[in-house]
């Protein structure tokens, strides 16, 4: 793959820092504090992906920020497109919509080809393993308030995707917070609960919905949009077989 020489860029979001790291390794030169992939990932911390210090990102000097407007907040991309740094805004609500993204950061990075993993990834997703029945769920990210994925995320169209139907998917909110009553009440067939944002583990989490199958889940697998996505058909699939009951 070749390069365009020289193009510094600063990734403010997780999966892209995984995409552009593992793609065009060499323009990567700052990430924040909880981009955890590659693991070996060395580059300038510049803090959080909701409080980066734009200071720091200035003082790096990037020809180019990728940015997501979910993950980051418009005043910190406002202070930096003020700074003069040209900053690409992504949006993510489905995959094939993660996959025209992917193309567009990558591209603007540098890249000159596609990477195989991103062919892989669109193959993986052009017949996703098919499920012998259709199952509902609710998919908790927060406890304390709890909170669930509602409509138009990305990680619902992940899940749709591979016949779980989110109970949610039609709230007037993308992440609405529902009584925890209310969500045992709703009587899914299964309860998914990720490791991110909120770290559900067999030990916090599943209690709360005694009697509801449950499935812990990778949450890089269910809601990043970088390699992972190669891979992600296959392995929730195995994940999403429901335990306990």
């Amino acid at each position: 793959m070749r390069v365009v020489s020289g193009i510094r860029v600063v990734s403010l979001v997780p999966s892209l820092t995984e995409a552009v790291a593992v793609s065009v390794p060499a323009a990567l030169v700052g990430a924040t504090d909880w981009c955890s992939h590659p693991p070996d990932l060395d580059v300038v911390r510049i803090g959080g992906t909701k409080n980066p210090d734009v200071d720091a990102v200035v003082r790096l000097a990037p020809d180019l920020v990728v940015a997501n407007e979910e993950e980051n907040r418009e005043p910190d991309l406002a202070a930096l497109r003020e700074a003069g740094i040209e900053v690409l805004v992504t949006e993510v609500r489905d995959v094939p919509g993660a996959l025209r993204e992917l193309d567009r950061v990558l591209g603007a990075c540098g890249a000159r080809s596609r990477p195989r993993w991103l062919d892989a990834a669109e193959a993986a997703w052009t017949e996703p393993a098919a499920p012998d029945r259709r199952t509902t769920a609710i998919v908790p990210i927060w406890r304390r308030p709890w909170m669930v994925l509602g409509r138009d995320t990305f990680a619902g169209d992940v899940l749709a995707r591979l016949g779980v139907d989110n109970v949610y998917a039609h709230h007037e909110d993308r992440y609405p917070r529902i009584p925890l009553a209310e969500l045992t009440a709703a009587a899914p067939d299964l309860v998914v609960l990720p490791d991110e944002p909120y770290r559900f583990t067999a030990d916090d989490g599943p209690e709360a919905f005694p009697g509801l199958p449950h499935a812990l889940v990778d949450g890089r697998l269910l809601t990043w949009y970088g390699p992972s996505l190669a891979e992600a058909p296959a392995r929730l699939s195995e994940a999403l077989r429901p335990v306990g009951c």
